[in-house]
């Protein structure tokens, strides 16, 4: 037996819980994992609450991310006592996921824990800098560097805008950052943010292009913000757009396209074929470091996950949640 979060859903309603598994219970898969930690992502906030449409089958044990040590493997990749990580791959969506103290997973879905990371620190990374990672690697294959100009980051409080800021100002990047919450600027500066902006500049309606701002950006909010933000790029510039926290809906024109070459390139980290998941992981381990992940994280337990998500889905939670499944 063993504990994890359960989401339920059936005569009774919605709910989550805490509470004990079965070994049996388990789906089917050829690698056990014992996982030593969890994170709560936004989709997770979705899924314990019932906000979204994120569990597909239930019951389902929801955590898209978890690190932990191989148990039992008939994978050919995998032994027992290997270090593994998983972000995705419909993990606490279609198959249970990592907010519990074990795992039965396709081991097509989990790569090696990286040199240099603890699982602690990797989950603090979690799917939110891995999918910062691939935003800035997107920017790259198309071109982007340092020298070309400005990069904003787009909800810069979030966890994606935390990654996002602080790698591209380690590679060089001049990053501006927009947020919601102002009073966060001294924090996004440390971070190194070079400027910040009120979001409010950007989540209304705009025009179909408006003055050339930045050279590129990393986009994780969607509707009239990404719209905006396309209008404001430079002439060829990149957007990377990889969430939708104001809205799904793409208001926009084909003005900065063909008037101006801009590219939107659509960043996936579900279902990213697993070389790109290592390259990304690998690139990402070079760029963190224990100060970084201490300043944008904080640890909780099993107990303490359903009030944390549902703190999380008000508002009320900054950067990283990384979830001790063990205590």
């Amino acid at each position: 037996m063993f504990n994890g979060i359960l989401v339920e859903k059936d005569q009774q309603g919605y709910r989550a819980r805490l509470t004990s598994l079965s070994s049996d219970q388990l789906p089917a898969g050829d690698v056990l994992v014992s996982v030593k930690y969890s994170t709560l992502n936004y989709k997770d906030g979705l899924a314990i609450t019932g906000k979204g449409p994120v569990v597909r089958s239930f019951p389902m044990v929801p955590g898209v991310d978890l690190a932990g040590t191989v148990d039992e493997s008939s994978h050919p990749l995998f032994k027992p006592g290997d270090s593994v990580l998983l972000n995705g791959c419909g993990v606490g969506e279609k198959h249970w996921g990592g907010l519990a103290q074990k795992a039965r997973l396709n081991g097509d879905w989990l790569i090696p824990l990286p040199a240099g990371l603890t699982p602690w620190q990797a989950m603090a990374v979690g799917t939110a800098g891995y999918t910062a990672m691939l935003s800035v690697m997107a920017l790259e294959k198309n071109g982007v560097t340092p020298a070309g100009g400005k990069v904003l980051v787009t909800g810069a409080n979030g966890g994606v805008g935390h990654f996002a800021v602080a790698f591209l100002a380690r590679l060089g990047y001049h990053v501006v950052a927009s947020t919601g919450r102002l009073e966060e600027t001294a924090h996004l500066q440390q971070l190194g943010a070079a400027e910040v902006i009120d979001r409010n500049v950007l989540s209304a309606p705009g025009r179909p292009l408006a003055k050339e701002q930045w050279a590129a950006a990393i986009d994780s909010v969607g509707s009239h913000t990404l719209a905006n933000v396309c209008a404001g790029l430079q002439y060829g510039g990149t957007v990377a757009a990889c969430g939708l926290a104001q809205g799904m809906d793409f208001p926009s024109t084909v003005a900065p396209f063909i008037l101006r070459g801009v590219t939107l390139a659509g960043v996936d980290s579900v279902q990213r074929p697993r070389e790109d998941r290592i390259a990304a992981w690998q690139r990402l381990s070079s760029l963190v470091d224990a100060e970084l992940l201490n300043s944008i994280s904080r640890e909780i337990t099993l107990e303490q996950v359903i009030e944390t998500a549902n703190e999380l889905m008000a508002g009320k939670v900054r950067g990283r949640v990384v979830v001790d499944v063990n205590r």
